[in-house]
């Protein structure tokens, strides 16, 4: 063999590199269909290749963020920073990771990094005042920053539509309407300001403006799924339900597993009399109790769910809620699996053998529930949420969920009083509709049980009076 062919031959035993690119863009793909364990390893990979690359190692931090492992996305996000990485998008990750581990303070010196860089970062004004208002309740302190920045930013819509998205959560849909209809006096034709100033509207009772809005979002967007769904609101709420239940149609077909297409759909057959409301809105045979497995080191269930309760109480962080969730008048704990105490760890332990059972016991068939049951899961989401007295859950779906759940960890003593009150309710819309439709089954909650149902149902809480709160853990499942 000659020299060059002896030197080719070497060459081409050797492993190829992966470019930096390339592995990003995999890893991006991964995470894009929600493999994102998949993708951390590859952005880990790439980190591991190119050990020199600060954008190697912001990416993987903020899948690790995503995948609500706070620790290590705050190690790698620092490491990038030590890389020489000052960007933005960098104090982003570092404030999302502090704030999961509960480090407030640093939290909020690191979204002041963010928005002293740009303060035009959409998701850092989004997140700050939500933390704020979260720890304080005062909703002018919440919207000291965004009111800021519109004023010094005035050609930015979309500070005008995270200002009135901050607005709906704590002020109500009337006022963000207003701050709403006023940013489109100068941008009339904006998609992000039209299609969520529909849901506002409906909400705050101005069902014309909302038909108005609608229309015009689906004449610049007829093919679009948004336009779509907020000119379904707008009929829905003006009791227009043949033309509703034709829009859920068309969504329905284009995604078959969006819940909360399946959602609009049903409501509309509600409306019509449509039998087919009530084969998807089965309470009997879809909405299931479950006792908890105890776990292995608790002599009883009643034992396990005092230590759980206990270690939940003892991490909620919060004086109020988030924005964009059911909750109203009490604290959320996002990625509670993450929390490294004893009983909230074995909650996994818990919670398999109800979920089996319930999968078992729904079987399977052709309806949006049935088809994708194969027997396996895994989660999408668990959280913990604990209500003061008078708090509850606006009535909700969980679009990209397929089974939900409310699993009763301690509860106020007006859970036994008239009214059901804090009872679990199931078939009320969380949108506008004429006429109104009222709630159809309730479930009384009792601790250490799970109620376990599709994602697509309408389904929220009765307020209870008292003094005692109300504690559960919620999550979601997917078919794995």
């Amino acid at each position: 063999m000659c020299l060059f062919r002896r030197q080719f031959s070497r060459l081409a035993d050797r492993p190829v590199t992966e470019s930096l690119k390339s592995l990003t863009d995999r890893a991006n793909q991964l995470k894009a269909q929600g493999r994102l364990d998949d993708a951390v390893a590859v952005y880990r990979q790439a980190t591991e290749t190119y050990p020199s690359s600060a954008v190697a190692e912001h990416n993987l931090a903020g899948a690790l963020g995503d995948a609500g492992r706070a620790r290590d996305a705050e190690t790698h996000i620092r490491k990038a920073m030590q890389k020489g990485l000052d960007a933005p998008e960098s104090w982003l990750v570092l404030a999302r990771a502090l704030q999961a581990q509960f480090r407030h303070d640093e939290a909020r010196e690191a979204f002041q990094a963010v928005l002293a860089r740009n303060p035009l970062l959409l998701d850092a004004q989004f997140e700050w005042a939500q933390l704020i208002w979260m720890q304080s309740g005062d909703a002018d302190v919440a919207l000291t920053r965004i009111d800021a920045a519109v004023a010094a930013n005035p050609q930015a819509p979309g500070l005008r539509f995270i200002r009135a998205r901050i607005l709906e959560f704590t002020r109500g849909p009337a006022a963000a309407y207003a701050c709403f209809a006023d940013a489109l006096k100068q941008w009339p034709n904006d998609l992000g300001l039209l299609i969520p100033a529909v849901n506002v509207a409906t909400q705050s009772g101005q069902t014309d403006l909302a038909l108005t809005h609608a229309a015009h979002a689906r004449s610049l967007a007829p093919n679009d799924r948004a336009p779509v769904e907020a000119q379904a609101y707008a009929c829905l709420a003006a009791g227009r339900a043949a033309e509703a239940a034709t829009l859920a149609d068309m969504l329905h077909r284009s995604a078959p597993d969006d819940q909360h297409a399946i959602a609009l759909q049903s409501t509309a057959w509600r409306m019509l009399g449509d039998d087919r409301h009530r084969a998807l809105y089965d309470y009997s045979s879809m909405v299931k109790v479950h006792r908890l497995d105890t776990p292995a080191g608790w002599a009883s269930l009643e034992a396990y769910v005092a230590d759980l309760a206990a270690a939940l109480k003892s991490v909620h962080p919060y004086q109020t809620h988030p924005f964009g969730q059911s909750v109203r008048q009490g604290s959320q704990l996002a990625d509670v699996l993450q929390v490294d105490l004893p009983p909230i760890r074995a909650f996994s332990e818990a919670l398999r053998g109800p979920v089996e059972r319930h999968l078992a016991e729904i079987g399977t068939g052709g309806d949006p529930l049935r088809r994708r049951n194969t027997g396996r899961w895994r989660l999408d989401g668990i959280w913990s949420v604990w209500l003061k007295p008078g708090g509850f859950h606006a009535d909700h779906v969980h679009p990209r969920g397929w089974l939900s759940s409310a699993c009763y960890i301690e509860l106020p003593a007006a859970v036994g009083a008239e009214g059901k009150q804090g009872w679990i309710k199931f078939g009320e819309p969380g949108i506008a509709t004429d006429p109104e439709l009222g709630f159809e089954h309730a479930v009384r909650p009792q601790p250490g049980t799970i109620v376990l149902f599709p994602s697509y149902m309408w389904h929220g809480t009765i307020p209870f009076s008292g003094e005692d709160p109300r504690l559960t853990i919620a999550l979601d499942i997917v078919p794995a």
